[in-house]
């Protein structure tokens, strides 16, 4: 079986992109409430489902071009914390939303590889990954890089070491501190 090339997009429903998120989590009404306030997602209100336990079984959002969805965690399932990457206009706006809401910043918004990078964790336990995307910067696939030729992990070692900038150093240490700090909110 052969991997689907570039050109060609599986069918998808209206609202839906190829890959799009399903989250769990607790609270998903205030996750939801959240993710409107801070990213101006609209809710499919015919989506929202309750189980009978009241918990919400299935919702939708729609941010720019994509679908998440949503339900609640139930009692005894484990802590799935989600970890997405948006495409925003303004990646602090949206940081400064989000902290407004709850969420902790995780990473200021950063120069990373021409575009703008910024992270926070939201009040439910989930890391957001918050872009701007700079059409002329430069692609993983136009970069100069030889880390795919090498099996050699000293080699990619010393690849990273040499490639590692200020900025580069910060968002690596950034997301090794928020994944560190992750805890289940039923625990806190």
């Amino acid at each position: 079986m052969s991997a689907p090339t570039p050109s060609t997009v599986p069918a998808a429903p209206a609202g839906s992109a190829t890959v799009d998120p399903f989250i769990w989590s607790d609270d998903a009404p205030g996750l939801i409430a959240f993710l409107v306030d801070v990213f101006g997602a609209a809710e499919v209100p015919e989506a929202r489902t309750a189980d009978t336990d009241g918990l919400v079984l299935h919702s939708e959002l729609q941010i720019g071009d994509s679908s998440v969805t949503i339900a609640d965690r139930k009692p005894g399932w484990p802590y799935t914390p989600a970890f997405v990457r948006v495409y925003v206009d303004d990646p602090a706006a949206v940081l400064e939303r989000a902290v407004a809401g709850g969420a902790r910043t995780v990473t200021e918004p950063t120069e990373f590889w021409g575009d703008v990078l910024a992270r926070f964790a939201d009040p439910f336990g989930h890391l957001w990954w918050v872009y701007k995307h700079n059409p002329s910067a430069i692609t993983w696939d136009g970069a100069e890089s030889d880390w795919s030729e090498s099996d050699d992990a000293a080699e990619v070692e010393q690849s990273w070491e040499s490639a590692a900038t200020p900025e580069l150093a910060y968002i690596h240490s950034s997301l090794m501190d928020a994944m560190s700090s992750l805890r289940d909110p039923r625990t806190r």
